[in-house]
């Protein structure tokens, strides 16, 4: 049973903690899922997690526009991947996918939101370029106004949940200033003419992935997120909200690589002895539960300054993300070390857990990204 004593941490409310044990309960009882069909095991866990009210925190209710608690996402985002990374990249895309339209969308594009928080259409965050990844300024993709019309025209890659998303929100070049200033974000539903699934993308940690191509895609104006120009500000205000999450779910794979070994070194026997009992391997026992308890804090005080109302959290967030991150890597391989030749077989846990974790070292900002900003808002402070 992973350690849950960090819940009584003045960082939650009762209902963060209600809410982590009714989730607890859900995973028992329908994690992990069979991964042999990506797509469909992904459309299955929107479905059911919609239908048991898990997807709700992902986005605000249009009847009741509160702000995003990020707290609840981290939560459940850590409890979710614990379980299974399939079940947290299910839950997570939700978020990320219509986070511009809870912050920024019209009370037309808001409509889109009573689906995607109860499990009825899958969304998807249309953000990076064949070359054009962390630097936004550099953007290829455009959105040229026609008449009342935008015509989008481009390429988008590693975008997740794509060719199973039921709505995209697409970040194009519309001009209305150099680099970055002159984005803006758009609202494209799956069934519109001109976009094309171009390839669908394997990676170690198999997830629905897609290249995107647009070509000569029509939108009515009204698909604008926000204002024209608005784009950067859209994305970076959404990553604000959704980056310590990704700190979060490497949160949950740690937990989950350190109970693993826990089992395994209290059980296997070395030498007459358990395993546990050299120094070496208490050592990284040592090691791993503090690097876990030191993301847990990092990746809280985010989540908490957001929802206490600071405007931007971005250094804190960055500084979850690239610290739990980082340390569920050294984490999950110490678990793999520990398990010897279990550790690398395929369809173990730990040999999952260790395909999961390499990809939220790069995607919402790689590590060495994170590093800059988090320099240069401490010299900016």
């Amino acid at each position: 049973m992973a350690d849950r004593s960090f819940l009584s941490w003045p960082f939650f409310d009762d209902h963060h903690r209600a809410h982590a044990q009714k989730l607890e309960a859900w995973c028992e009882a329908h994690l992990p899922v069979d991964h042999g069909d990506v797509d469909a095991a992904c459309r299955k866990l929107v479905a059911s997690l919609g239908e048991a009210g898990l997807l709700l925190p992902t986005a605000i209710d249009p009847a009741d526009p509160k702000p995003l608690d990020v707290r609840t996402l981290c939560l459940s985002r850590e409890t979710l991947a614990r379980h299974d990374g399939l079940a947290d990249f299910a839950f997570a895309m939700q978020g990320l996918g219509t986070g511009a339209i809870s912050l920024f969308g019209s009370p037309e594009q808001k409509q889109w939101l009573e689906k995607t928080r109860t499990g009825k259409a899958i969304s998807a965050f249309v953000l990076t370029e064949p070359r054009s990844g962390s630097d936004l300024a550099n953007m290829e993709m455009t959105a040229t106004r026609d008449g009342g019309d935008y015509v989008l025209s481009g390429e988008k890659t590693w975008i997740s949940n794509g060719g199973i998303a039921d709505l995209y929100c697409v970040f194009a070049r519309t001009g209305e200033a150099p680099g970055a200033k002159g984005l803006s974000a758009f609202l494209v539903p799956a069934d519109t003419p001109g976009m094309i699934i171009a390839e669908r993308l394997e990676t170690i940690a198999p997830h629905p992935l897609a290249r995107l191509v647009f070509d000569d895609l029509r939108l009515p104006a009204s698909a604008m997120i926000g204002k024209p120009g608005d784009g950067f500000k859209i994305a970076m205000s959404v990553l604000d909200v959704f980056r310590s999450t990704v700190g979060a779910a490497a949160l949950g794979f740690a937990r989950r690589a350190l109970d693993e070994t826990l089992s395994r070194v209290a059980n296997r026997q070395l030498f007459g002895a358990p395993l546990f009992d050299l120094q070496m391997v208490q050592g990284n026992v040592a090691e791993m539960a503090l690097d876990v308890d030191a993301s847990a804090l990092l990746v809280y005080r985010a989540a908490w300054t957001k929802d206490s109302g600071a405007p931007r959290v971005t250094r804190e967030a960055a500084m979850a993300k690239l610290h739990a991150t980082d340390r569920a890597q050294s984490v999950i391989d110490k678990a793999v070390q520990l398990h010897g030749g279990d550790g690398v077989r395929k369809g173990h846990i730990v040999e999952s857990l260790y395909r999961e974790i390499r990809a939220l070292r790069i995607y919402e900002g790689a590590s060495d990204v994170q590093k800059v900003v988090i320099a240069r808002q401490t010299m900016g402070a």
